[in-house]
């Protein structure tokens, strides 16, 4: 296609921003509480929002399928066959969360094939929306459930030792309940072969607040941070009279973990002066209210520690020093740690092809971008992982996310889905 045809239909074919926004508004109200937005994974909100995402595609007359783990892919032919542009996100939220999370991705790409099609615009391949399942691990304790699965990388025990933290539901009886296909997950038979698609772009709100503070408004990622994760940790002491007994007999849980916490700060401060990258975060941490008192030594503490990195290396290290630490700790102060389950997720890094063809396509739409790793854990790092050319689009978005003041603004969401739509008219053209 010349250069001339090329813009000519970029022209004619706008991303179907009405559409995004009405779909923004109904999430929010069938979704949301007096409080921000719960999607439960596998549960009525998410749930909710696939049949809003399937209803659309059924009205747009685009092929419709779901997978063993109920994942929904929504596709537009191109005008010729081989792997096309394969666009989505997940479109589950943390408990009181915010409404953009996820979903912007998955909206993003809905509303660019729905500009295709009500311009009459065939894109030269085929473009496939990816409406993915279970992504926020905080309601099953493990991560990236929906694109593992998709890919046949479930393991087979993960169905019933998964539970939802929410009500103890077994990952089984979850996708069971949302009509999942259990035995084809049981066997790990794939619902998606690295070889479909030729590119996955998975468009997402910044977590944190680079775009802001540096005015710009989308961000192109160059890499995602692996995680190494205890959600269930313990220490266990000994209660005791905070008045009777002396420092030397005391065997207090909290101080044992408060002195974990220092020191994992400063292993922190020395890799990041060594030029490592590195984060380490204890988001949870509690004295048990039923049995702890003020005039009691704490006996028991649970809390969560949650490493991130974008080198493997540097997280198999931290990790063999924190088991360090905790067994000079637990020497020193009489206690002892269980640090409960482990789950873990590797670094990924995105695809140079992929990466220069959104700065190319943010170039031609005149849309301001800048190259960026991403702190959190994303689906892209599945498809990175599998071997799929995959890149992120990150959208600039006020006070963070996985709260309910989650601020992205529309023009930038039809910034982003300009690019894409671009994309998907430049790939294969």
């Amino acid at each position: 296609m010349t250069m001339r045809g090329l813009d000519r239909e970029t022209a004619t074919a706008q991303p179907d921003i009405a559409l995004a926004r009405r779909l923004f508004d109904e999430l929010a109200r069938r979704t949301g509480t007096r409080k921000g937005i719960t999607r439960a994974s596998y549960g009525l909100g998410e749930q909710i929002a696939h049949d809003m995402v399937r209803r659309e595609a059924r009205s747009l007359g685009l092929d419709i399928r779901t997978d063993a783990a109920c994942n929904l892919y929504v596709s537009l032919p191109g005008r010729t066959d081989g792997p096309g542009v394969w666009l989505g996100s997940h479109l589950d939220s943390v408990p009181l969360g915010g409404n953009y999370d996820g979903a912007a991705g998955v909206l993003a790409g809905l509303s660019v094939v729905s500009g295709f099609r009500k311009a009459g615009v065939v894109p030269p391949r085929g473009v496939t929306v990816m409406a993915i399942r279970a992504e926020e691990s905080t309601w099953f304790n493990a991560s990236y459930i929906g694109s593992r699965a998709a890919f046949g990388r479930l393991a087979p025990d993960e169905l019933d030792s998964v539970t939802r933290a929410s009500d103890g539901i077994t990952l089984r009886a979850a996708i069971a309940a949302a009509g999942g296909d259990l035995e084809a997950l049981g066997q790990g038979r794939p619902g998606l072969r690295p070889r479909d698609p030729g590119l996955f772009v998975e468009t997402h709100i910044e977590q944190g607040p680079l775009l802001l503070a540096r005015g710009i408004p989308l961000g192109i990622v160059t890499g995602i941070r692996g995680s190494f994760r205890y959600r269930h940790a313990e220490c266990l002491g000994a209660y005791a009279h905070s008045g009777a007994t002396p420092r030397s007999e005391r065997q207090d849980a909290l101080k044992a973990v408060a002195a974990l916490i220092v020191e994992m700060d400063r292993l922190w401060d020395r890799r990041s002066a060594g030029g490592e990258d590195l984060t380490v975060t204890f988001g949870q941490i509690g004295t048990d209210p039923a049995e702890a008192a003020f005039s009691k030594v704490p006996g028991k503490v649970r809390f969560s520690v949650d490493v991130r990195s974008d080198s493997q290396a540097t997280l198999d290290s931290v990790r063999a020093e924190m088991d360090a630490i905790i067994d000079a700790v637990s020497a020193r102060e009489r206690v002892r740690f269980r640090l409960g389950p482990l789950s873990t997720s590797q670094p990924a890094a995105m695809a140079p092809a992929a990466i220069d063809a959104l700065r190319a396509a943010a170039v031609a739409e005149a849309v301001p971008a800048i190259t960026m790793p991403s702190g959190a854990g994303h689906d892209a790092a599945v498809f990175a992982q599998m071997g799929v050319p995959t890149a992120m689009l990150f959208l600039r978005n006020e006070n963070g996310s996985h709260n309910p003041d989650e601020a992205m603004d529309m023009e930038d969401f039809a910034c982003a889905a300009r690019v894409l739509s671009r994309l998907c008219l430049d790939f294969g053209a």
